[in-house]
């Protein structure tokens, strides 16, 4: 069934130790709906996690996605990243400005000038990040389906089944940013409460006193919202166009 809505692009960017795959019931909504849609898996992790290694920062997965828009000549589209990938989309938007007029933060980061990854994990993430450091490795476990708070069983069970390690240089990278994720129009930040996480409830008080972003707080989802309410997640992206 076609939307009443034009078709437009959506570039859906998923969490640490995740990939493309977490938005498959997302993504298929809004391709019934007609609309254009990608979610790129970042280097390293989901079916890329052959390419782990020591090579990859923050940096790399900026490229990622920058790469999906230009060789897709992607404008006038909708961008959303997923808690890690928050650090990843604000850094993205250096150089998307001219290309993205909808932003969405999806119970993710959001980083400033500045900040680098390390700096914001927590003790668990922090003690991993160490550990592997200290035997020379070049990523850290990624979270489970527990963490997560992830609602059903059965999408417990597929989620365990698909999480991959998360790299470690991602985290080691500063931002640098001009200011062009708050020049765009449309701004979308999304708590989800049952994920205990400061930084993110820090970003949403930022964000509702800020008259230039939406906010709004998914109350009976886990920190994954494209599994635990796909519907509820489609209505909200087609709400930005």
């Amino acid at each position: 069934m076609q939307s009443d809505k034009e078709g437009r692009a959506f570039v859906l960017v998923h969490g640490a130790g995740h990939g493309g795959w977490m938005w498959r019931k997302v993504r298929d909504q809004l391709h019934a709906k007609g609309h254009r849609v990608f979610t790129p898996t970042l280097t390293g992790l989901g079916e890329r996690s052959h390419l782990m290694s020591g090579d990859i920062t923050l940096q790399t997965h900026i490229d990622d996605v920058v790469n999906v828009f230009k060789w897709e000549d992607l404008t006038d589209a909708v961008l959303v990243g997923h808690s890690y990938a928050g650090w990843v989309v604000t850094g993205a938007m250096e150089q998307l400005e001219d290309r993205v007029s909808g932003l969405v933060y999806l119970d993710a980061f959001l980083p400033d000038d500045g900040q680098r990854g390390m700096d914001f994990l927590n003790e668990q993430q922090t003690a991993a990040f160490e550990e592997a450091q200290a035997k020379g490795e070049v990523s850290r476990p990624g979270p489970n389906s527990k963490a997560l708070r992830i609602q059903s069983e059965e999408d417990a069970a597929w989620v365990d089944s698909k999480i991959t390690q998360q790299p470690i240089g991602v985290s080691l990278q500063a931002l640098e940013l001009t200011g062009a994720r708050d020049r765009v129009a449309r701004k979308l930040y999304v708590r989800a409460p049952l994920f205990p996480q400061p930084r993110f409830d820090a970003a949403l008080e930022r964000c509702e006193a800020d008259d230039s972003w939406d906010t709004i707080v998914m109350e009976n989802c886990g920190h994954d919202p494209m599994i635990d309410d796909p519907d509820a997640v489609v209505t909200m992206l087609e709400a930005m166009l």
